[in-house]
């Protein structure tokens, strides 16, 4: 089909990766928003504007905490018809069901605390599977407060699932659609390497001087060999992660049964009871088992505070207590686990050191979820995102540019779709999420279903931009620059600073006071974000126009050179 595999590959790259850009610009965007996720939640949530917290006391805190815990309505609703056996009876009342098992989670960036509860189903279907009702709450951990609950975390509940699901839960398929897109950018990387032969002296070359055609290009090939490793690493760690949840179809029901066999094997082995034994025994004391844990992580040297706690079978002579290090100060994602007897507080096991093959994907997993404890590497892995956003968006623009003006002398409106298109992903879902942060700070605190409202304003806002794209892509169709691009750029730059200016005015936390005053780096830090991404802005509005006039003039050159003078246009 092509005469030398070069071709075949640039086929490739041009194609697979206009195709799936749409995508993938989304998931380097938002990843890159999601490295700082617990820092937009505070900036979103005023009354979360404290000091990071170590897991409070259990038994003088948690517990009463997660007494006052319901069953979530909406959760309840949707699943106890799917649970319940109704051949054994009516189904147990939401404010009737008994709680299974207590969760709580933080990390060294959380004031917060997330805690759940899990409610038994008693006449299940399957009384071997999964049948719990869930209940969740986030917790002042300085006096067990609850944070109102209609609150939204933007960072970590709405821009971190966008990175790997865009937000597309039914059947999962925001998450295959992700994992798609990765292993396509896999191939997009690799026939790039292939097309770019002379891949040192392009991670050198940029000329901003150029017509937009030939400077699109050299900023698409800088930035791509410039995070090359990164881009490449990151697609392929992402794969590792949700392998499981790419063969779900055949984990969950051809493999089922070898599944709770295991589970039945391991927990023999550790000792740990894989079911309830039906007799009511109490709780021992969760905190004593906390020190008890904390010293046995201190023998080991690797002193920590608690990250993850779980009761299991609350209770039930059966339940027990597991305590999970917040492993902050390493790459692996690990929690060197330690289990105690719930009713009596004594060791029931310890994690063993992992495999060869464990400590790999464990260390694979920390390295792209980031959970430790290191800031100039957090500064890179944005840095390492947005150049992959401004390389597809370069992609984007060179595609247009290459193809506009054959596009508009036979007629066609191919260039125009995709511009449009490029614009809404590229300065369209910068203001949906600017959007969403301005309705955040305009939409009352009590306001029932404030996220919803949230939720509505992001989606909202990007329709909005696709709608303004299009409707402003006529010049497209005359080989000449989309005025969207420019115009959407002002709005980046106005949503920005109206927001940094609605939080000093809504909670008092303007700049001077969060970098001089009272220095706290996560709101000043959000704030001064916008202002960058403002000034971003402004400098690309003002410069799209020079680089029309440069594609005039370049245009009007070709159409009067030679063949030969062509050349070195």
């Amino acid at each position: 089909m092509f005469p030398s595999f070069r071709l075949s590959m640039s086929w490739l790259h041009t194609w697979f990766g206009l195709v799936i850009g749409f995508v993938l610009i989304v998931v380097f965007f938002f990843g890159s928003l999601s490295v700082f996720d617990r820092e937009i939640d505070r900036w979103a949530i005023p009354q979360t504007r404290f000091d990071p917290q170590p897991m409070p006391s259990f038994d003088h805190v948690l517990l009463p905490a997660l007494k006052k815990i319901m069953p979530d309505e909406a959760d309840y609703a949707a699943n106890m018809p799917l649970l319940h056996d109704s051949a054994r009876g009516a189904m147990t009342p939401r404010l009737e069901l008994a709680a299974d098992e207590y969760w709580a989670y933080t990390t060294h960036r959380d004031p917060v605390l997330r805690t759940g509860i899990g409610f038994r189903v008693p006449m299940a279907k399957d009384p071997e599977g999964d049948n719990h009702i869930h209940g969740e709450a986030t917790i002042d951990p300085r006096n067990g407060a609850f944070v109102n609950g209609d609150q939204l975390k933007i960072g970590s509940e709405w821009f971190y699932p966008m990175h790997y699901s865009l937000q597309w839960q039914w059947k999962n398929l925001g998450i295959f659609m992700v994992g798609l897109a990765a292993m396509v950018m896999l191939a997009g990387l690799v026939s790039g390497v292939v097309i770019h032969r002379k891949i040192f002296r392009e991670f050198f070359t940029f000329r901003p001087q150029k017509h937009s055609q030939r400077s699109a290009l050299d900023l698409h090939n800088m930035s791509g060999v410039v995070a090359l490793p990164f881009h490449f690493f990151f697609a392929f760690t992402g794969l590792v992660i949700f392998g499981a949840t790419y063969f779900m179809p055949v984990s969950q029901f051809q493999l089922k049964g070898l599944h709770d066999r295991h589970e039945v094997m391991e927990s023999a082995q550790t000792g740990l009871p894989h079911g309830a034994a039906g007799v009511p025994a109490s709780l021992a004391s969760v905190d004593a088992m906390v020190r008890e844990a904390k010293r046995r992580w201190a023998a080991r040297d690797m002193a920590g505070e608690v990250g993850f706690l779980m009761v299991h079978h609350v209770g039930d002579a059966n339940s027990y207590v597991s305590l999970y290090r917040a492993g902050s100060d390493r790459v692996a994602l690990v929690g060197e686990g330690i289990h105690f007897k719930g009713s009596t507080g004594e060791l029931l096991f310890e994690d063993p050191p992992r495999s060869a093959v464990a400590n790999i994907n464990e260390f694979l997993t920390g390295l792209h979820l980031q959970h430790f404890e290191h800031w100039l590497l957090r500064w890179l892995y944005v840095l390492g995102g947005l150049l992959g956003c401004v390389c597809i968006a370069t992609g984007f623009i060179f595609f247009v540019e290459k193809r506009k003006h054959q596009h508009a002398k036979a007629g066609s409106q191919g260039s125009r779709v995709v511009d449009a298109l490029a614009v809404t992903t590229v300065t369209g879902m910068v203001i949906a999420a600017i959007g969403m942060l301005v309705a955040n700070r305009l939409l009352p605190v009590g306001l029932a279903g404030k996220g919803d409202w949230e939720k509505w304003a992001f989606w909202g806002c990007w329709v909005l931009a696709l709608l303004h794209a299009m409707w402003r892509s006529a010049p497209v169709g005359q080989a000449r620059l989309n005025p969207a691009w420019r115009e959407q750029c002002w709005g980046i730059a106005g949503l920005a600073i109206v927001a940094v200016l609605l939080n000093a005015m809504t909670t008092g936390d303007h700049l001077i006071r969060t970098v001089f005053i009272e220095t706290y780096w996560a709101v000043a830090g959000v704030d001064l974000s916008l202002l960058a991404s403002a000034g971003i802005a402004v400098w690309a509005s003002r410069k799209l126009p020079q680089l029309a006039r440069g594609a005039v003039n370049a245009t009007a050159v070709r159409q009067s050179a030679t063949p030969t003078e062509v050349e070195h246009v």
